[in-house]
């Protein structure tokens, strides 16, 4: 990521990706613009969120110093993935947008994601205002670092 000091954190692509859906998943514009409108979705999100992370099977207090650098960081990221993990199981994973964007749930999920995306972001010297980056740009620089 452009302002990102990517190269102090040991699994820094990986801080990239869960930055990347926490973005997303805090970004009501964002979602009304893409995911609405059909390109990408909810789903795809939540699998940056925890992919390779496995944070939907243990704490984001166990990665504090490889991706995560404080436990301020791992407490807000771990507070987002169960939010959104528990409306993602009761519509299901295949479910179109609004029926997350219409869980009763769903807003308090957008502030959580929110708010622990401002915390990466502030840490890693960033903008947290600027819109999510796209997948390709993601891997590219991802894959230049």
């Amino acid at each position: 990521m452009a302002g990102m000091p990517v190269k102090d954190m040991p699994w820094w692509r990986w801080r990239c990706n869960v930055r990347s859906a926490l973005h997303m998943l805090g970004d009501e514009q964002f979602q009304r613009e893409y995911w609405l409108a059909g390109y990408g979705d909810v789903t795809d999100a939540v699998y940056r969120l925890v992919e390779d992370t496995w944070l939907d099977n243990w704490s984001a207090e166990k990665y504090v110093g490889t991706i995560f650098r404080d436990s301020q960081e791992a407490a807000l990221v771990d507070v987002a993935v169960l939010r959104v993990l528990r409306i993602l199981h009761q519509v299901g994973a295949d479910a179109p947008a609004e029926a997350y964007f219409n869980h009763h749930g769903w807003p308090e999920a957008v502030r959580a994601a929110r708010e622990a995306h401002i915390r990466l972001a502030v840490n890693d010297g960033e903008d947290p205002d600027t819109p999510p980056r796209s997948l390709e740009v993601l891997r590219i620089l991802t894959r230049s670092a």
